[in-house]
């Protein structure tokens, strides 16, 4: 480019104007910018920057480093050291004794390689000593987890056996000295079982005359051990009554705990005790009973006490009182002519039998209205109430026991018990167990859930036998003490086509399982299913679980389905 242009300018719409611009040549490089290249082209395009010389800043006489090039400025200075040292050594004229030289012979030289090497292997004898201490270490800590785990396990089969032999003491206890419902149960199945066992050995070894000799022999034993239960369950009977009258006694106390005088602290912080009507009234019978109730005191005491009875049934007139003052008039005639106590026991009891009675009128003793299990409305009693086509008694619905698959109403608690009895000798003692022990353990998921209390007696009696073989799942455990239900997919409600019959430790390792495919084979897992679908096949004619089978294959469908 040429120092000197001419450049045409337009002034006017028509006219124009010859301008004379010189070039100035920079001084120095422009920095590159960046800029782009056509593809298409190849033409290189930079970005534009300015023209004019950058301002030059001015000079103010001192010399300026920036940080990076500053240099550091280095000095020689030689030194001397403050003590002057020599050696000396003998010469003429001089002797200097060497007692105390020592005489260095240089050793045998070794390479780096050497030098390493001997690191290396004193490294080695380091880590075989730390790896043996280590190892000891842990074979102890291993040795100690074993013995304690040892120790465990056997405390726990200790205690496992101590649990079976007090169950069994307690079973035996219950045999011989039956008391209650469960404990004839037992008697009656234990009978039933030695009957099977007996007509099965006469069968096999007996024939003809003998066996049927052997046969009358045995039912003619079988009666007599009928006979016997029989006197015991009477027996069990009127300590039971006893025991009744016992408990309505204690009803009483726990009444007089609960109707404790009222009390209020005032504002002064004073507290304020009431007792009320009823209250008083009941502690007053309450007395009277106990003092009549009471044997081996003197005529005099036993007199006051009658005629304090006599003076408090005579507050209400009716036959029941009119009883009472018959017989309390008879007492105290016979005592006054010296008749033996022995002879008079019998009339005792009656008079605290009839006062007992007296005591459960509501209209006599307002506070028992609550304690009385018939209600005293007339209206009440048509309520819920159902006839027993075996007894011909009408029950409340409380004394039916109605299966799962049951539609009507049908026989009363009395009349089952009674053919148990007589046919079948079925024993539902461990069934209620496990049946209890479910239901604890299902309330305390909190996920309302409903199956479970459908399910009675019998049908958990056919879940077990027909369906799980009486046995547990994984360990063919058979002692029914020891095995539990628990559910097969804790994400769902018990039912019985989601539930494993298992141990009591299996059972808790069972629950704490996330993903049970990767815990049980395939194998195992299609056996328990084969099993939900045998027990949904039999209570899918209950007309109770029909709701429930059709939610559960919904959810089913619904999961195939993801």
């Amino acid at each position: 480019m040429p120092d000197v242009i001419t450049v045409r300018v337009q002034t006017d719409s028509d006219s124009f104007q010859e301008v004379v611009v010189k070039i100035e040549r920079r001084t120095y490089n422009k920095p590159f910018l960046g800029g782009f290249r056509n593809m298409s082209t190849g033409v290189e395009f930079h970005n534009a920057g300015s023209q004019t010389k950058p301002k030059k800043r001015p000079d103010k006489g001192i010399q300026l480093f920036c940080k990076e090039t500053q240099t550091v400025v280095e000095k020689n200075k030689p030194q001397q050291t403050r003590n002057t040292t020599s050696t000396q050594m003998t010469k003429t004229g001089l002797y200097v004794s060497n007692m105390t030289d020592k005489l260095i012979t240089p050793g045998k030289y070794f390479t780096a390689e050497e030098y390493h090497k001997r690191r290396l292997e004193a490294v080695i004898v380091l880590q075989k000593y730390f790896r043996r201490w280590h190892a000891i270490n842990l074979a102890q800590r291993l040795m100690e987890q074993k013995r304690l785990r040892l120790a465990r396990e056997a405390q726990e089969e200790l205690q496992k056996k101590r649990e079976k032999e007090e169950k069994l003491r307690r079973e035996y206890k219950k045999k011989l000295n039956p008391k209650t419902k469960e404990d004839f149960e037992l008697l009656y199945h234990d009978l039933e079982l030695w009957m099977q066992e007996e007509t099965e050995r006469i069968n096999r070894t007996l024939t003809g005359a003998e066996r049927k000799a052997a046969l009358c022999a045995l039912l003619e034993e079988e009666t007599e051990v009928i006979a016997c239960i029989g006197m015991q369950k009477l027996n069990a009977n009127v300590e039971n009554q006893q025991k009744a009258i016992l408990q309505l006694l204690e009803f009483y106390k726990l009444f007089l705990k609960c109707a404790q005088p009222r009390r209020w602290k005032a504002f002064d912080g004073k507290i304020t005790e009431m007792d009320t009507q009823n209250t008083l009234r009941g502690k007053e019978l309450l007395e009277i009973y106990r003092s009549i109730s009471t044997k081996d005191i003197p005529k005099d005491e036993r007199t006051s006490v009658l005629l304090t009875l006599k003076c408090t049934v005579k507050e209400h007139e009716c036959k029941l009182t009119q009883e009472i003052v018959a017989l309390i008039d008879r007492e105290v005639d016979l005592m006054s002519r010296e008749v033996k106590e022995c002879n008079l026991e019998g009339l005792r009891k009656r008079i605290c039998t009839l006062f007992l009675q007296y005591i459960k009128i509501p209209a006599f003793n307002p506070e028992v209205a609550g304690l009385l299990k018939v209600p005293q409305d007339p209206l009440k009693l048509y309520k819920n109430v159902y006839f027993c086509h075996s007894c011909e008694n009408y029950l409340p619905s409380t004394e039916f026991p109605i299966p799962a698959n049951s539609r009507t109403i049908g026989r009363c608690r009395s009349c089952y018990q009674l053919d148990n009895e007589a046919r079948k000798r079925e024993a539902y003692f461990k069934y209620r167990l496990i049946l209890e022990n479910l239901r604890k353990s299902e309330v305390d998921y909190q996920d309302d859930t409903k199956i479970v209390f459908l399910v009675q007696l019998p049908d958990m009696q056919y879940l077990i036998e027909n369906i799980w073989n009486s046995q547990s799942a994984l360990s063919a455990c058979s002692d029914l003490y020891e095995l539990v239900m628990v559910r097969w997919d804790k994400q769902h409600e018990w039912s019985p086509w989601n539930t494993v019959l298992l141990t009591k430790e299996e059972a808790d390792a069972h629950l704490k399982l996330c993903n049970l495919q990767k815990a049980y084979e395939a194998p195992f897992i299609y056996k328990i299913r084969q099993k939900h679908v045998r027990a949904k096949n039999y209570f899918a004619q209950f007309p109770a679980m029909s709701s429930f089978l059709h939610r559960s294959n919904n959810q089913a469908n619904a999961n195939s389905y993801k």
